[in-house]
């Protein structure tokens, strides 16, 4: 391997602080997106974000043009786990996958990244990831017909909730279609705006409206208006206030719950920083080493849920915004960073935040939930095996069934279920089934 040739340049310039705000705002509309949906705090995710991706590049040396932030493959058990255990119950678990994260650094340091691939294969880590998506499909559905994530009440009428799931929606796919420069890194952001805006134009002032739009009144029993939207709580918070940060409490079900989910990230790594170095034309796996970069990924998820904020992991979203730019150097991320940090100090950015109505994040979701699928049925494909062989038939089988059917293992105080007890039956049963002589042979 060639040696990685080295362009970083920590010498300040006005530039690449103005480019590091523009990578910020790629990233803000998925970064905000997993707080508001689990019920974290956007402004402490902005500083966990910040904050994780400067201890990445401590770890890494300042070599990888990386931003970390807020991971969509955790969304499903945060919002199981805030219902179950609370929020600082799931934190626990969130910081015991940061903990996963370190000990498979050591790993591949140890035996090399074929390990992972080895114990881990596609077959195990792509029907986890088509779990992840499909287990919140019925949440995604729920909120853009206006019910609450549950489906148990009312919050908005059915009609009015699903034009503004629907321009979200439509919104999002169209910019990540054919929207040009800037626009198409940014479809999330986007998506919430044009619903936000369409939220405002439809916005039903009470019960009365709802009713002589045609709605059943029995229907609406758990309606929670007046309005779709009230600015109320942006006034009561002040511009510059420290953020909530929360600390975890010791959670054995959560750590067992939570853990296994990070199975499919973690993997999922390998190929982020394979993507990054295809951009940059340089070899990241070699220096500064997947172990090394693997292990700032880890404590930068670790720092986050210690703190209250969401695991993080590396954005696409802004290695594409590198690709587009050709900044390549690391020091751009410092800066963005940075910015997030400073952003996370604005009280009234969560205030904002927390008055987007719950069909704009339905729509969203919808596409959001479903494009983790794809990722899913795309690592299976990618990986070239035959399903159809009885091996990979019943790895794959038990893993779709058991997490989307919701599956729980009990005994005692000790309990499992869904995506966690499908990511451990499918290691199990990787380990356990007997390679056929197809596999053997390749």
């Amino acid at each position: 391997m060639s040696e990685v040739s080295q362009s970083i340049d920590y010498k300040f310039r006005f530039s690449d602080c103005l480019l590091g705000a523009q990578m910020l705002f790629v990233a803000f509309g998925a970064l905000v997106l997993v707080p508001i949906l689990t019920g974290l705090d956007p402004n402490v995710a902005l500083f966990t974000a910040g904050l994780g991706t400067l201890a990445f590049q401590v770890i890494t040396k300042g070599k990888v043009p990386v931003f970390l932030a807020s991971s969509f493959a955790f969304i499903a058990p945060i919002i199981y786990g805030v219902q179950t255990w609370g929020i600082p119950g799931t934190l626990c678990g969130l910081a015991a996958a940061g903990v996963l994260y370190i000990i498979l650094s050591f790993v591949v340091r140890i035996f090399g990244p074929g390990i992972l691939h080895k114990y881990l294969p596609s077959v195990v880590t792509g029907p986890v990831i088509m779990v992840i998506g499909l287990v919140l499909a019925p949440v995604a559905v729920h909120m853009a017909m206006g019910r609450t994530s549950d489906g148990s009440g009312w919050l908005v009428p059915e009609t009015t909730a699903m034009i503004i799931a629907g321009v979200s929606l439509v919104t999002t796919a169209l910019v990540a279609l054919v929207g040009k420069g800037w626009f198409r890194l940014i479809p999330i952001l986007c998506g919430i705006i044009a619903g936000y805006i369409t939220s405002l134009g439809l916005d039903v002032t009470g019960f009365s409206a709802s009713v002589q739009a045609g709605f059943d009144p029995g229907e609406l029993q758990n309606w929670t208006g007046p309005t779709l939207i009230t600015f109320a709580p942006i006034a009561d918070k002040m511009w510059f206030a420290m953020p909530v940060f929360v600390l975890p409490e010791w959670k054995w079900e959560a750590i067992l719950f939570i853990v296994p989910v990070a199975i499919a990230p973690a993997i999922e790594h390998f190929g982020d920083v394979l993507a990054v170095g295809s951009i940059t034309g340089k070899d990241y796996v070699e220096d500064p080493g997947i172990e090394n970069t693997m292990l700032g990924d880890g404590i930068a998820t670790s720092i986050a849920s210690l703190l209250g904020g969401p695991p993080n992991t590396t954005y696409s979203e802004v290695s594409g915004a590198v690709a587009l730019t050709k900044a390549f150097n690391p020091a751009i991320m410092t800066w963005a960073a940075i910015v997030a940090i400073l952003l996370s100090f604005v009280g009234k950015i969560g205030a904002v935040l927390a008055t987007i109505p719950s069909p704009v994040m339905g729509g969203i979701m919808i596409l959001l939930f479903g494009m983790i699928t794809v990722i899913g049925i795309n690592t299976l494909v990618k990986s070239g095996q035959d399903l159809t062989t009885p091996r990979n038939l019943i790895i794959v089988a038990v893993i779709l069934v058991c997490g989307i059917g919701g599956m729980k293992f009990t005994a005692g105080s000790f309990a499992i279920e869904k995506i966690g007890l499908a990511g451990v039956l499918g290691l199990l049963l990787n380990i356990i089934l007997p390679q056929g002589t197809e596999e053997n042979a390749d």
